[in-house]
C-alpha cells in the first residue's frame, strides 16, 4: 500500500466518523398534537417513524437549515422556533449529531411533500408510533416539563410547600426529605402524592430520603453518591433521575439508563458558595455530549428559561426559585 493510499484511507475512516449535523422541528398543531411521518423503506432507518428535518448544509445556520427543512419537506413557513435538546446518536454505520427544536409559531399546513405516510397524534399517542433508537431522548424530552422543583424539608412546612408549587402548576416535584425520619416521611408522601396525581403533578423521591423506594411516588432522584453506587436501573421504576455534576457522573447516569438528569451547579449559590461554577458555555458543552435531558440547577432562576434553553437544558430546577413571592 503507498502512503498515499494509506493516507486516503485514514481520511476515509476520519470521515465516516464524523457526526452528521441533523436539524430535527418538533411541530405542534392547535390542538397539542404532533405532526410526524414515515420513513421511505430504502431511506436510512427506513420504515420509521420521525418528525420533520434533515441534514443541515455547509455554511447553513442551524435556525436557517430548519426553516429550509420544514418548507421543503411538509410546506411550513417556520416564524419561531426554540432549542428542545441536542445530543449525539451512533448508529452502525453513522454519527449523528441531532439539534432538536420546538417550533413554537409557523403558517401553512403541514402535509409531507413527499408522499410520506403522516399522522397529527397526541402525546400519549407517540408511544405508540416505532421511532429510530435516538428518537428516545426526544420523546423522553417531550415528556418533561421546564420546571423542576425540589421540596425541601431542612427548612419551612413541606405542607405549606408543596400546596405552593401546586398553584405555581408546577408539573415535576422532587420529594427532598433527608432531615424526615421514615414515618414523618411516608405519612407526608400518603397525602401528597394522591394531591400530586389529582393535579396531574409527577412526584420524585430523592433516594437520600429514608427507605425512598418504598415511599408512594412516581419514580426516585437519585444523589450523586447513590447514582455512581447503582451498577444498573432499578426495576419497577416509572421515573428514574439523578443528581450530576461533571463528565463522569453524567457517563454513568446515561450508562444506567436514567430517565434525565440535573446537572449543577450553573452558578454560585449561598449555600455553596465556594463551589466552581459551570456558567451557561459549561453546563452546555457537557449536556450536548448525552442523549437524555438535562435540568440546569445552581443559582437559575425562572425567568432564565429561554437563557437556559439555548445552553441546551431541558429547563429550569432548583429550590428556592419556585418559593420565592
Amino acid at each position: 500500500m503507498s502512503k498515499k493510499t494509506g493516507l486516503n484511507a485514514a481520511t476515509n475512516i476520519d470521515q465516516a466518523h464524523l457526526p452528521v449535523s441533523v436539524v430535527i422541528g418538533i411541530v405542534k398543531n392547535e390542538a397539542g398534537q404532533f405532526f410526524i411521518s414515515r420513513r421511505d423503506e430504502t431511506a436510512h432507518q427506513g420504515g420509521f417513524w420521525e418528525f420533520a428535518g434533515g441534514k443541515v448544509e455547509h455554511g447553513e445556520t442551524l435556525y436557517a437549515a430548519l426553516a429550509r427543512e420544514l418548507k421543503e419537506e411538509i410546506g411550513i413557513e417556520m416564524r419561531h422556533a426554540l432549542p428542545l435538546i441536542n445530543f449525539r446518536h451512533a448508529y452502525a454505520d453513522r454519527i449523528v449529531h441531532l439539534h432538536v427544536f420546538s417550533v413554537t409559531d409557523f403558517t401553512g399546513e403541514a402535509t409531507s411533500r413527499a408522499g410520506q405516510e403522516s399522522a397529527w397524534v397526541s402525546l400519549q399517542e407517540l408511544a405508540g408510533y416505532t421511532f429510530p433508537a435516538a428518537n428516545r431522548a426526544i420523546l423522553t424530552a417531550l415528556n418533561l416539563p421546564p420546571y423542576y422543583a425540589i421540596l425541601d424539608d431542612s427548612e419551612g412546612n413541606v405542607d405549606e410547600k408543596l400546596a405552593y408549587l401546586l398553584a405555581q402548576n408546577v408539573t415535576l416535584i422532587q420529594a427532598r426529605l433527608k432531615q424526615s425520619t421514615f414515618q414523618q416521611a411516608h405519612d407526608f408522601l400518603s397525602k401528597a402524592y394522591p394531591l400530586c396525581r389529582a393535579a396531574n403533578v409527577t412526584l420524585l423521591v430523592n433516594s437520600g430520603t429514608e427507605n425512598a423506594f418504598d415511599m408512594p411516588s412516581d419514580g426516585i432522584h437519585l444523589t450523586r453518591i447513590h447514582l455512581l453506587e447503582s451498577h444498573c436501573r432499578p426495576g419497577n421504576i416509572k421515573w428514574l433521575s439523578a443528581s450530576c455534576h461533571n463528565q463522569l457522573e453524567l457517563e454513568h447516569a446515561q450508562k444506567i439508563g436514567v430517565d434525565f438528569a440535573v446537572l449543577s451547579p450553573v452558578w454560585e449559590t449561598p449555600s455553596h458558595p465556594d463551589v466552581s461554577t459551570l456558567g451557561w458555555v459549561g453546563f452546555n458543552e457537557l449536556a450536548s455530549l448525552y442523549a437524555m435531558p438535562i435540568y440546569a440547577l445552581g443559582g437559575v432562576k425562572k425567568s432564565q428559561l429561554t437563557t437556559a434553553y439555548y445552553a441546551g437544558a431541558q429547563g429550569i430546577c432548583g429550590i428556592s426559585t419556585f418559593l420565592a413571592t
